[in-house]
């Protein structure tokens, strides 16, 4: 019984101090929120900007107004802090295989949350390099990344973010330009019921791919590489 109890109690004392060990060592590990990114052509950012000045005649400020570029989200997940290098030596291998390809912005869709974004058109070009992007940098990823709450309410999504840390890649990958998120102001209902009536549209192409470290809406704090299809 004596033998019994001492070896319990020394059990459950190792057990203590793996889980401390194991503890320190998640807590030693930070992450970095990366947003790997299509850069489009001009005249898809010169659609934003015409979008951003109406709404700031609203009294709405966009990213765009405030700065942040225009991109198009491919894949948007943590990374363990120091293997930024490694994805840009992948990224860098997705750019050589694509050439400049043509997209269409055509639309503006307002959530139940307001966020505002123009829709893009989707397209098997740039289904395949949001595809090959998600596939070439997932490996590199956060395994222990924190799950967003919202999701747990797609069960689609769940499963995406489970596997390769991004609720929106692969089947639920849709292509957009964010504008705004959580906006307050009342003026966005009215604003998108008039863009029904004249949708806002602009043809161009995708050019290269960036990377970039992102805010909580997914906005570049930071680009730390941009590289242009040939």
């Amino acid at each position: 019984m004596i033998r019994t109890h001492c070896f319990t109690r020394l059990k459950l004392t190792l057990t203590f101090i793996l889980s401390l060990i194991a503890f320190s060592a998640n807590a030693a590990t930070k992450s970095i929120s990366l947003n790997v990114f299509a850069i489009p052509s001009q005249p898809i950012i010169d659609l934003v900007q015409t979008t951003s000045d109406s709404l700031k005649k609203e009294g709405i400020t966009t990213f765009y107004e405030k700065g942040f570029p225009v991109h198009a989200t491919l894949y948007l997940t943590d990374f363990p802090e120091g293997s930024e290098d490694a994805i840009l030596e992948e990224v860098k291998k997705v750019v050589a295989r694509f050439q400049p390809f043509p997209i269409q912005a055509k639309g503006l869709t307002v959530t139940q949350s307001h966020w505002a974004f123009l829709d893009l058109v989707p397209s098997t070009r740039l289904q395949r390099l949001a595809d090959e992007i998600t596939l070439a940098i997932e490996p590199l990823r956060d395994k222990q990344a924190t799950l967003p709450t919202w999701v747990k309410h797609f069960p689609n999504k769940l499963a995406a973010f489970q596997r390769y840390g991004s609720p929106n890649v692969f089947q639920n990958f849709q292509p957009h330009l964010t504008l705004l998120a959580n906006e307050k102001s009342p003026k966005l209902a009215t604003f998108n019921s008039k863009m029904k009536a004249n949708p806002p549209q602009a043809t161009g192409q995708i050019v290269g791919i960036g990377v970039g470290i992102s805010d909580q809406w997914g906005q570049q704090k930071e680009v730390v590489a941009h590289y242009l299809f040939k």
